[in-house]
């Protein structure tokens, strides 16, 4: 017998994104229902190397992470717990002086964001870092950045979106959703049929099956980013680490574990990847190069996941093109932690208000689409609206 529900706002995906989403919705009060095909933060959300940072992002993100930045800092209050989240600040290494210049430019380009980015050179950096392997060139420092647990931030957020009274539902897999011209009708098998005003897809590498029901295909593609844990060893490293042009990160926990990623897992199935014993000693070798340290070190687990990648490494974000009350927030390419509290925030000021506090026109799903970039009609917002909370 199918189950029937009736609220303002259905979000697809328990990622950061949508649980996040649902927590900024109900504390403004408004009736949310959250479907989840396993458990609230547990795919890509969950999964990810927990690096929080600005810097090396593209100017057109610099509104969305600053607006992040300030989210995170505010993470006790928003979820409950720390999430071990420390602004250790962040290193992006550079291995030759054409690398060095491209760090220059990067600084000089988002001067005024408040990232103090601190130029160091292979001096500098042995004085400070000793650590680092020879053939490191210098780098870019950003203090404030840093990292956190997603094992324990991304599902903290569904559990406090609960707590305010979102009506989350895990173990629910969406099997369709449609638009009958009044209303979103959001199914799950023949258990589970959601009706709502506005529906939000955050469905993270699955997204893009639900914006092409909708009649906006884009070119979302899965990634699967390959890490490694290893045992806890005697405390080194306190920044978290990055490279110019990628290749290999790395933080150390508090326990003195080293996670580092780098390269790619392997994709075994739609939904489904492994990280591949030709990636594993890539990574290790790369490893041990970045941080000699390391050499014998024993690896205590390898793992990989599912993440939705958009070719031009921005996310889709923002109001549909040709559904009114749809929005999207997917494709966060690989770099989704950090912003994903702003994004679930920008998702419930576009319900709320009608409009973002912060400029989005980048991320619109129309860069990827053939619709009209005219002005497309918009159910009035909820703050335009007599609204009762349950």
């Amino acid at each position: 017998m199918t189950q029937r529900i009736e609220t303002e706002v259905a979000i697809i995906g328990g990622g950061i994104v949508g649980a996040s989403a649902a927590l900024f919705l109900r504390r403004q009060g408004v009736p949310v229902v959250l479907l989840e095909a396993a458990l609230c933060g547990a795919k890509a959300s969950g999964v990810n190397y927990g690096g929080v940072r600005r810097q090396g992002r593209g100017l057109e993100q610099m509104p969305l992470t600053q607006r992040a930045h300030e989210l995170w800092g505010q993470l006790p209050e928003l979820i409950g717990i720390d999430g071990e989240y420390v602004r250790s600040g962040h290193l992006k290494l550079a291995f030759s002086d054409a690398d060095m210049a491209l760090l220059e430019a990067y600084r000089d380009r988002t001067r005024g964001f408040g990232m103090n980015l601190e130029l160091l050179d292979r001096r500098a950096l042995s004085q400070r870092f000793g650590w680092l392997g020879q053939n490191v060139a210098g780098g870019s420092f950003c203090p404030e950045d840093g990292h956190a647990n997603p094992r324990l931030v991304s599902p903290a957020f569904g559990r406090a979106a609960s707590a305010l009274g979102a009506d989350v539902r895990e173990g629910v897999r969406v099997t369709s959703a449609e638009h009958d011209g009044s209303r979103f009708i959001v199914r799950a098998g023949d258990e589970l049929e959601v009706r709502s005003r506005y529906l939000l897809n955050c469905a993270g590498a699955w997204a893009g099956r639900y914006a092409e029901s909708f009649g906006e295909a884009v070119p979302e593609t899965a990634i699967h980013p390959l890490m490694m844990v290893t045992e806890p060893l005697p405390v080194f490293m306190h920044v978290s680490l990055g490279v110019q042009g990628g290749g290999i990160y790395a933080r150390q926990v508090a326990r003195g574990n080293c996670v580092i990623g780098g390269g790619r897992g392997v994709s075994s199935g739609p939904d489904l990847a492994r990280p591949g014993r030709a990636n594993v000693g890539a990574l290790m070798a790369n490893a041990t190069q970045l941080l000699p340290v390391l050499q014998g070190a024993q690896v205590i687990r390898f793992w990989t996941g599912v993440e939705g990648n958009m070719p031009d490494h921005n996310p889709v974000l923002g109001p549909s093109a040709k559904v009114p009350g749809l929005f999207h927030a997917f494709g966060l390419s690989g770099a989704g932690f950090q912003i994903g509290p702003a994004v679930g925030e920008v998702l419930s000021e576009l319900v709320v208000r009608g409009q973002s506090s912060i400029p989005i026109d980048a991320f619109r799903i129309e860069r990827y689409t053939d619709a009209a970039h005219g002005a497309v009609a918009r159910p009035e917002s909820v703050r335009e609206q007599t609204l009762e909370s349950p």
